[in-house]
């Protein structure tokens, strides 16, 4: 009886290091590969560029492939436990760092059946993660930067998405990331904020910015980004109106817009009842959600009610039956907002959302109540966390006080060490050195 042969792969981008890799473990029986799923490559890295039942047809047509099965997590032990493979071959570049772990498990697991874990040196001048690089640097198209954000929802257990007002802060959210012991960490997607957007412009968060204006800056964000952008989109406007920002939007690859459930002039949510704001009507609100979802070209495009209830003091009962109606009318996905300093109220929330049985994702913008973590969140059923106004908040205290010591000192030499070196600066933009 022919032996069997275990091959653990992402496959995003098929190498000449995996074909080695597949060459060598059909010389020793029949190669069974173990593609890992998105959600299981989501956990340590990026979300992959191809889809996994892309990947599977890629990985089914390789010479030496006897069969492919899902590998739904990094951890190899499930797949083995239930192959039970006379071999694993893998590329001997998982001795160290986050896979380190993993390569003991499947030697450990291999030794109950005698099994034998087989390593392939590594293949030089070939790096998955240079060919990503140079993949950032090309860019990516509307249309996979579109169906991407549904794809990240479906794979993580929480999406991470920062506020951007700019080309500049675009940058910062797609390449600033961590390396830690579980993967690399990094934020997931962009929030165009109307805040963020309307206060670098100088402008009031009244929606004093137009769309036109709106649309500008994403254009700045989307010409040097790869990631996917969720579209702060006020309340809309007239249903009417609507219709066609969704249109130019999903146009521009722009993942989802969030609509809050308020009518007149926009006031930041965040004033709560200080200033006069009124809540839609809820039948209104279903038919604007309905005509932007039917205004959508593909399914890919999400239109998210953000429901400001408990915003206004109306009580969790006023949510849940808004977030019930909105659900009906087809909506994508639900916001829940608070301006409460602790995320009691928006987890009481939380708890009698996810009894609902057509559930849909759930967003929460922890502003306020900033102390919560990711993972408390993830334990009450968040879908995704968005970081609203961080940077821009961030940025604004370190200019001026910039300003204030160039006033102060009658030159900038006691502002150097606020500052990057002028070289860092022209190296930080692709292109500009």
């Amino acid at each position: 009886m022919k032996k069997q042969v275990y091959v653990g792969m992402s496959a995003d981008l098929v190498h000449p290091g995996h074909l080695n890799i597949i060459k060598k473990a059909s010389e020793l029986g029949e190669v069974i590969i173990g593609l890992l799923t998105d959600e299981a490559i989501a956990g340590y890295k990026r979300l992959p560029h191809m889809t996994f039942e892309q990947r599977r047809e890629v990985v089914e047509n390789i010479k030496g492939v006897s069969r492919v099965v899902p590998q739904y997590t990094l951890d190899y032990v499930p797949n083995l436990e239930k192959l039970r493979p006379d071999f694993v071959v893998h590329g001997d570049d998982w001795r160290e760092g986050v896979q380190k772990e993993t390569r003991q498990r499947v030697i450990d697991k291999l030794a109950r059946w005698g099994g034998q874990l087989i390593e392939v040196p590594y293949t030089q001048g070939i790096s998955s993660t240079q060919l990503r690089t140079t993949l950032k640097e090309i860019g990516t198209t509307p249309q996979v930067r579109l169906r991407t954000l549904r794809r990240l929802i479906n794979a993580k257990p929480i999406v991470r998405v920062m506020e951007v007002h700019s080309g500049l802060t675009g940058l910062i959210v797609e390449h600033v990331h961590l390396n830690g012991g579980r993967g690399i960490r990094e934020f997931d997607a962009m929030w165009g904020s109307s805040l963020t957007d309307s206060t670098s412009k100088g402008k009031p968060d009244i929606e004093a910015v137009d769309v036109t204006s709106r649309m500008g800056t994403l254009n700045e964000v989307l010409e040097v980004t790869t990631k996917p952008i969720v579209y702060d989109a006020d309340t809309g406007g007239k249903p009417e109106h609507f219709v066609f920002t969704v249109k130019t939007l999903e146009r521009l690859g722009i993942s989802a817009a969030i609509i809050e459930d308020k009518n007149g002039l926009k006031k930041n949510s965040l004033f709560g009842t200080e200033v006069v704001q009124t809540q839609e009507d809820i039948d209104e609100f279903c038919h604007k959600i309905q005509m932007g979802r039917n205004a959508r070209a593909t399914d890919d495009f999400m239109v998210i009610a953000r429901i400001e209830s408990l915003i206004l003091d109306k009580g969790q009962e006023d949510a849940l039956t808004r977030a019930r109606a909105y659900m009906d009318a087809g909506v994508d996905g639900i916001m829940i907002h608070s301006r409460r300093k602790t995320p009691d109220e928006v987890f009481s929330f939380c708890r009698e959302y996810n009894k609902m049985p057509n559930r849909k994702p759930l967003v929460v913008v922890p502003s306020s109540f900033n102390t919560v973590t990711e993972q408390e969140l993830m334990d009450h059923g968040v879908d995704m966390v968005i970081y609203g106004n961080q940077l821009l908040r961030s940025a604004y205290p370190a200019m001026v006080q910039t300003a204030k010591l160039i006033l102060e000192n009658q030159r900038s030499a006691e502002a150097d060490n606020q500052m990057m070196p002028i070289k860092e600066i022209l190296e930080l933009i692709p292109g500009g050195k």
